[in-house]
Formats: structure tokens, C-alpha cells, sequence
């Protein structure tokens, strides 16, 4: 793990906290830029932040307000892949 030291204004620190861990909510923060950007996967995020599982990840990005762009075929590919796995368990 790499540890970093920030040096911010004690009114932004109070703001960004918001009651919370201030540093937890500052790795969510950098998390989410990184993820928006491309430069994180959801498996990186998923390591970064700790999440036991992708739905954590998921349920994760739905409260930030990010949702998947998914392409026409690649929704379809989920669609299959959801209806393959539903017909096995029935």
C-alpha cells in the first residue's frame, strides 16, 4: 500500500468529510475520478476501495451517479449470459 499525506484547508476538509472518514471520502473521491476517466478498471476500484464483490462495485458507482454504457451487443451478450445462468438454476 502507498500511503499519501495531503495538505488541504480545514474548511474544504470539514466539507469533503461531511460527518464521514474524511480519508475514506477522499479515496472514494480519487476512486471515481479514476474510474470516470478511464484510468481505473472495475476490477481496479473494487481493490482500491476494499468491496468484497463486483456488486459492491456496482452498487457503489449507482449511488455516485455512474451507470455502464453499454453498446447494443454488448447488452445482448449480457442478456444471454443472464438467461443461460437463470436456466441452469431452474
Amino acid at each position: 500500500m502507498v500511503q499519501v499525506q495531503l495538505n488541504i484547508p480545514e474548511e474544504i476538509a470539514a466539507r469533503i468529510q461531511n460527518g464521514g472518514d474524511l480519508s475514506r471520502r477522499l479515496l472514494e473521491m480519487a476512486a471515481l475520478e479514476g474510474f470516470k476517466s478511464g484510468q481505473l478498471t472495475t476490477a481496479q476500484l473494487q481493490q482500491m476501495l476494499g468491496f468484497e464483490s463486483r456488486f459492491d462495485v456496482d452498487g457503489f458507482l449507482k449511488a455516485h451517479g455512474v451507470f455502464f454504457d453499454y453498446s447494443p451487443e454488448e447488452l445482448a451478450h449480457e442478456e444471454e449470459t443472464s438467461r443461460l445462468l437463470f436456466a441452469k438454476r431452474g
